[in-house]
């Protein structure tokens, strides 16, 4: 009896672990995500080898802002595109813990149809939002486009004056603003 008991469990687990990163459905998309459409990165995103973790970490390549990529698949916790007129691929894995985003809200922080209108940010926002870098002066809303979102696990509001990004796993540093720009970047 124990045996069956057990053998029961673990089926149940296993077929709830894959049913919950199978590939969502057309019909179970909300209407603003299309499989198969194109969208416009809304931040720079970093490539490591192939994946974007939500996290954040600052590391591996930059895709700049506003790439066209086309949306592949989409489960309960992946995003895979197409970078527009490559072969490459990209695979966005929403960290919910780090970002507080079921799979619906990533997806609307990191693309949209729309390209990020660059002409409301100030010469130098523009050089470090296409350089993927922070400086003193930028405000709020350049830093996002240009390194993306903070974990919640280290900045608990955006409102905060002070933001904690992850350079890597074991590597913080911090952005510190006064009056809504950034005032120090801290290694």
């Amino acid at each position: 009896m124990r045996f069956i008991t057990r053998t029961l469990l673990l089926f149940s687990i296993t077929f709830s672990l894959l049913s919950c990163n199978s590939a969502l459905k057309t019909e179970e998309l909300p209407s603003f995500i299309v499989l198969g459409g194109t969208y416009y990165t809304q931040i720079v995103i970093h490539d490591d080898r192939g994946a974007y973790l939500t996290t954040n970490y600052q590391r591996g390549s930059a895709i700049p802002v506003n790439t066209p990529v086309n949306l592949v698949s989409i489960t309960s916790k992946t995003i895979t595109v197409a970078l527009a007129n490559t072969s490459q691929q990209l695979v966005v894995k929403n960290i919910e813990k780090h970002t507080g985003d079921d799979i619906y809200r990533a997806f609307n922080k990191l693309f949209a149809k729309k390209k990020v209108n660059l002409s409301k940010f100030t010469p130098l926002e523009i050089n470090h939002i296409e350089s993927g870098t922070v400086a003193n002066g930028m405000r709020k809303e350049a830093v996002i486009v240009a390194i993306g979102y903070p974990p919640i696990t280290e900045t608990f509001s955006q409102v905060s004056n002070q933001w904690v990004y992850w350079s890597s796993r074991f590597n913080r540093f911090k952005v510190n603003f006064e009056n809504g720009k950034v005032s120090k970047v801290v290694d």
